[in-house]
């Protein structure tokens, strides 16, 4: 099946230097708390206000519930991509909703649901969506830090996915950022 052209797709994640998006056990502490004097969020607040969709796995989605900072999301669809139903709180009833499937019938739903640009998050949703070539767009926020273990960025593929490079910014942090269009 074909994605639509008009749906894109777009990735913006952190990893440390040995490519992984949090600790074993999940934990972020080991990510920037506050930014970059220079660079604020990286970029962060720029992309999700370009986004109206936002699909993640069922462990992000728990992780950010843990999280002491409030739903980060207003204002847009959240899809959690889980073959069991998450547990959604009454407050995010009608703001989140849950789908299974392979990414290109979640692709299809969400571009006859008129998205238009959509943030996949999570390690295994990023992975399952490079894997059916729906990403258009992969912002990679490389964080001076070698954690040795952890859950990867990037798993196995049956083909090479190749990608142009758009721009690489380093900040005064350490922080080395690049975007990808695919």
């Amino acid at each position: 099946m074909k994605p639509d052209p008009a749906l894109k797709f777009s990735v913006f994640i952190a990893a440390s230097i040995d490519g992984f998006i949090a600790r074993p056990d999940g934990a972020l502490d080991w990510l920037p708390a506050d930014g970059d004097a220079e660079g604020g969020d990286f970029g962060f607040s720029d992309f999700l206000a370009s986004v109206d969709t936002v699909v993640m796995g069922r462990h992000t989605y728990e992780k950010l519930l843990s999280f002491d900072v409030g739903w980060p999301f207003d204002g847009k669809r959240v899809v959690i991509l889980s073959s069991q139903t998450p547990n959604i709180p009454a407050p995010l009833a009608g703001r989140v909703s849950w789908l299974a499937g392979d990414p290109h019938r979640i692709a299809a739903q969400l571009a006859a649901e008129g998205a238009q640009h959509v943030y996949v998050d999570g390690g295994t949703t990023i992975q399952a969506f490079l894997r059916a070539r729906l990403i258009r767009r992969l912002t990679l926020t490389r964080v001076p830090v070698l954690l040795g273990a952890g859950i990867p960025l990037f798993g196995p593929v049956a083909y090479d996915l190749p990608l142009q490079h758009l721009r690489t910014v380093s900040y005064s942090n350490g922080v080395v950022q690049s975007d990808y269009a695919a």
